[in-house]
């Protein structure tokens, strides 16, 4: 690794998955793939959302913001992404670099709180059913958001404004993007300071949400478990087995990268948890929340039905 100092003209290199060759056109197509998939699956739960009026409750609204935040978090990691596998080198410049470690931050941060968000609104809809409307109406579900959204925020500008005023020796990333673990490790001096920071920092967005969550779905099953229909279960499954699908992906990889101890991690198993939960899993939220999702499903075929009928009569009115 290169010993010198980086300054703010000098560019990265992105090793991503060079010492696997033979994998990177593999690896460049799959992303390719998942990447449109999580533009267009995103997208389509964000329009049905907001044109079906049927689908204006908190649960949707807190879907469509994690779809955008799903849209914000790939975007911000895979164009640079398929440059580089693409491209003759692998270099992003120390522009670059500071706003994908930024976004990739702020939007995983976010989506971290989101998913508590969503667990509470989940708690709220089975728990108080008949208070569910007024503890989420539509003004505290848009406090709720824009306080993720803020807080993520500003965990993004503290963690990038101190990594880069950390002194680096090199300028070699081992990642594919330049996320928070992988470019600390370039640091001239990767102290305690660093990783009580990286620590700390995963209590709070990953451990304290993820506890949050835990919580309200235990609630939620003490309370389903005094219904003695079979109907309680089925509706509990309904409506909280698909957030809980998601949690499980997102939370259970960016646990292990985050709060592993760095002496038993590998690069190879880090690169590909960070490849799963970073792209892979934002482009199957929607698969998960519209296969058990009656009225998803019925928003979504109403869509394609008035998109085609649109293109239908359009066609006809040029004939």
């Amino acid at each position: 690794m290169d010993t010198s100092n980086t300054s703010s003209g000098d560019q990265f290199i992105l090793l991503g998955f060079s010492d696997q060759p033979q994998l990177e056109p593999i690896i460049s197509v799959t992303v390719l793939l998942f990447y449109v998939m999580t533009l267009l699956n995103n997208t389509a739960i964000i329009l049905v959302s907001f044109l079906d009026s049927r689908l204006h409750t908190p649960m949707y609204f807190f879907l469509s913001n994690l779809s955008f935040l799903d849209i914000c978090y790939t975007t911000s990691i895979v164009p640079q992404m398929l440059i580089n596998l693409w491209g003759p080198n692998k270099l992003i410049t120390y522009v670059g670099c500071i706003l994908q470690f930024f976004f990739a931050f702020d939007f995983g941060a976010t989506e971290c709180l989101l998913l508590a968000l969503m667990a509470y609104d989940r708690y709220a809809a089975v728990c108080q059913p008949l208070h569910y409307m007024v503890i989420m109406n539509p003004r505290v579900c848009k406090k709720m958001v824009a306080a993720s959204w803020l807080t993520g925020l500003c965990g993004a500008l503290s963690m990038c404004s101190f990594a880069f005023t950390l002194p680096l020796c090199g300028h070699i990333v081992d990642n594919f993007f330049c996320e928070m673990p992988a470019f600390l490790k370039i640091a001239c001096e990767y102290t305690k300071v660093v990783d009580v920071t990286i620590y700390t920092l995963g209590v709070i967005y990953l451990l304290l949400p993820l506890l949050f969550i835990l919580i309200s779905y235990g609630i939620i099953t003490q309370a389903v478990t005094k219904i003695k229909s079979g109907g309680g279960w089925k509706k509990m499954l309904n409506t909280c087995g698909s957030h809980l699908t998601v949690v499980s992906l997102f939370y259970g990889s960016a646990i292990y990268m985050y709060l592993q101890p760095k002496k038993g991690s590998t690069y190879q198993v880090d690169k590909f948890l960070t490849l799963f939960y970073t792209i892979i899993t934002p482009s199957l939220n929607p698969l998960i929340y519209t296969l058990r999702n009656k009225d998803v499903k019925r928003a979504l075929k109403w869509l394609f039905i008035k998109i085609q009928s649109s293109g239908s009569s359009h066609c006809g009115t040029v004939g």
